[in-house]
C-alpha cells in the first residue's frame, strides 16, 4: 500500500470528522502526507503535529496492527510538535 491509498482511506475519516489541526506524516524517502481539515495531501508543507515513521509501520497503523503508544515507547514512531494532536488521530482510524 502507498501514500496515495492511505490518503484515500484517511480521507473517509476526515469527511465524518474533519481535523481542526494539521497532522504530518513523514515517511522519509517514501514521502509526506500531511492531514488538515477533511484534506489528505501529498505534500512537504508545515503542520501541528509531525509523525515520522516507515511507510510499511505508516500501513501498519492505518490497518490497526500497530499500537501508536507501544510504537511510540519502541521508537517506531516519532512525534514532533503538539502531541495533543497527535492524539486526535484515533478518531479518524475507527
Amino acid at each position: 500500500m502507498g501514500l496515495d491509498e492511505i490518503a484515500g482511506l484517511l480521507r473517509k475519516g476526515l469527511e465524518r470528522k474533519p481535523l481542526s489541526d494539521s497532522i504530518k506524516f513523514d515517511c522519509g524517502s517514501d514521502g509526506q502526507l500531511v492531514l488538515s481539515g477533511d484534506q489528505a495531501m501529498l505534500q512537504d508543507i508545515p503542520a501541528d503535529c509531525t509523525i515520522s515513521l516507515s511507510l510499511p509501520n505508516l500501513e501498519k497503523l492505518i490497518k490497526g496492527k500497530l499500537n501508536p503508544m507501544m510504537a511510540f515507547a519502541t521508537g517506531k514512531l516519532k512525534v514532533a510538535g503538539d502531541m495533543t494532536v497527535a492524539m486526535k488521530l484515533s478518531q479518524l482510524l475507527k
